[in-house]
């Protein structure tokens, strides 16, 4: 049942901080502007209990708030001025909102007086935020707002998890607000809230054409995580002993180390090995997952006229690209819940689709080239022995925060974490540079008793150095890893792979970044031996603050990184 919050009289951002802190809210993450000082000033003055996490960027503190959502649960809340601060927050915002995580971002705005008058910083936040958003609203009255407050919480965190935005006037934060409407329906601060359940019929076609296939395999999309799918996955996986893929961001929905874990499949962090499983299916469930470009190669793979269960919150995922033989709408805990019930009731004792023994087969083959590579000496270091290294060195809890670039597929192809769950996370929506440096600050906060390791190329550091900062003001012991090769790799592999080796406006200076860091008060080391870098990993991992570990490494270009389009 909601709780009502008692007050006295209020303005609109007294209105907003109460009403953050009804429906759970324990850190915002942002940056003070002209327009957000009646809502700084709120902050200060009442006795809230949530802490406001001071950033250097509003692009950053969205990716902060992402990031502390994905390893809580929990609504991740942002906030930064009008004009350009709008602006620079929306990266954060859509990345979140394709990622299917709930994120508030709240933006000040000039006075809805002052409106069409040219007033400084003026710009129609209602239209900028639209399209990136599932809920998007300029309050204009304050007596509107806790009714907005509350509508932006059901749905960011209702159906498909998603980012709200809120517009808050800087005359709105002046005006009253009756008190009585400050409330919160409780639910609605953690995702996914209100889950809905599966049809019976759906759920019963769905075992049998599993139960009917000579060769099925599971792709696990984000959705298993973010619905707490992960034990009931396990159990289906070990009923049937079927094989179970992931995404990049289904990664944690099975431990990595699990019998029955493929590994990751797809154009980035896939090889020819597991490629190979999925064009052998002759049904594929996709669960809690779109099947979108690189998680098929671009469509090929599974190969059209294959059959396909999909199970999934959002009806609009299924059948986007794939027909689709049995469709399940729900959410994907208890759709796996149910089928596990249904397979019970089948009597599948005697079903064995030998998962375990193929998977055993084809890991064999991937890590075999995986550990050559690793053995290697050379300098520049090769990618595959950073990986090996931080296999050996890193504690099982770890949270690995990896930028789309040179890090990502060397991470979801090799790295292994012995745990189902949030461990791994990269933003894969949008993959924009400069996300692993700043989001590892929200998953810190999050999760502040486990090891978070942020892992980037050299440009995506460049993206974002200023948060370090942050990082050294909160004393936070993140560990960052810079894989420094002086070039936007990810674009150069692809011009060579793709346009005959004709390198244009992708190279740049190489940057000390252990004497950049060191300077903001990190603890740095530079590493160009790979005989050193076991040694300097293992330095990082058991100081008490922050660190940054620099390492020459191999560019991307030359590398044998596991993304299928160079492999070919």
């Amino acid at each position: 049942m909601a709780t009502p919050i008692q007050s006295n009289a209020l303005n609109g951002a007294e209105a907003m901080v109460l009403m953050l802190r009804a429906h759970g809210v324990k850190h915002v993450f942002g940056l003070c502007g002209d327009t957000s000082l009646p809502f700084y000033d709120a902050l200060y003055r009442l006795d809230h209990g949530i802490r406001h996490i001071l950033t250097r960027d509003e692009r950053c503190a969205a990716y902060m708030a992402d990031a502390y959502a994905r390893v809580t649960g929990r609504v991740g809340v942002c906030e930064g001025p009008s004009g350009g601060g709008a602006t620079y927050i929306l990266p954060g915002v859509v990345e979140a909102n394709e990622s299917s995580v709930a994120l508030l971002s709240i933006t000040s705005d000039v006075s809805v007086a002052s409106s069409g008058r040219y007033p400084l910083t003026e710009l129609d936040q209602a239209a900028l935020f639209r399209p990136l958003t599932k809920w998007n609203g300029v309050i204009g009255d304050a007596g509107r707002l806790p009714n907005m407050v509350r509508a932006a919480f059901r749905a960011m965190t209702t159906g498909r998890p998603g980012a709200a935005h809120l517009g808050l006037p800087f005359d709105v934060q002046k005006a009253p607000v009756d008190d009585s409407e400050i409330w919160a329906q409780p639910e609605t601060g953690t995702f996914p809230a209100w889950p809905g359940a599966p049809d019976p019929r759906a759920i019963e076609a769905a075992a049998n054409a599993i139960v009917a296939a000579g060769n099925p395999v599971i792709i696990c999309g984000g959705g298993v995580v973010l619905a707490g799918g992960e034990a009931a996955l396990q159990a289906v996986a070990e009923r049937l002993n079927l094989i179970v893929a992931t995404t990049v961001s289904g990664q944690g929905s099975l431990a990595d180390n699990h019998a029955n874990h493929l590994g990751v499949v797809g154009s980035n962090g896939g090889v020819p090995a597991t490629r190979a499983v999925v064009d052998d299916a002759d049904l594929v469930v996709y669960i809690g997952c779109r099947a979108g470009s690189v998680t098929t190669e671009r469509w090929r793979s599974p190969p059209r006229g294959v059959k396909i269960v999909h199970i999934d919150s959002d009806p609009m995922v299924i059948s986007a690209n794939y027909p689709t033989d049995v469709a399940v709408v729900s959410d994907v805990r208890l759709a796996l819940e149910a089928l596990n019930v249904a397979f019970e009731a089948m009597g599948t004792s005697n079903v064995d689709f030998g998962g375990a023994q193929k998977v055993a087969a084809v890991q064999e083959v991937k890590f075999a080239a995986f550990d050559a590579l690793a053995a290697s000496n050379d300098s520049p270091i090769k990618p595959e022995r950073v990986i090996a290294e931080l296999n050996r060195v890193l504690p099982s809890d770890a949270v690995i925060v990896a930028d789309p670039g040179t890090p990502c597929p060397y991470f979801s192809a090799f790295y292994r974490t012995p745990h189902a769950g949030r461990y791994f996370i990269s933003n894969r929506a949008h993959g924009a540079l400069g996300y692993s440096l700043s989001a590892a600050v929200g998953a810190q906060i999050g999760r502040p008793d486990s090891r978070i390791v942020a892992a980037m190329g050299d440009g995506s550091f460049g993206f974002t150095v200023g948060e370090l900062e942050t990082v050294t003001r909160l004393n936070l012991p993140i560990m960052f890893l810079v894989f420094s090769n002086s070039v936007y790799g990810w674009i150069k592999a692809g011009q060579k792979t793709g346009f005959d080796e004709r390198y244009y406006a992708v190279d740049f200076n190489r940057t000390d970044h252990a004497a950049v860091a060191q300077s903001f008060g990190v603890k740095s080391w530079r590493v160009e031996d790979p005989a050193d870098l076991q040694r300097v990993l293992r330095q990082a991992v058991d100081h008490d603050g922050p660190t940054l570990v620099d390492i020459i490494s191999q560019p991307l270009q030359d590398a044998k990184a596991p993304v299928s389009e160079w492999i070919a």
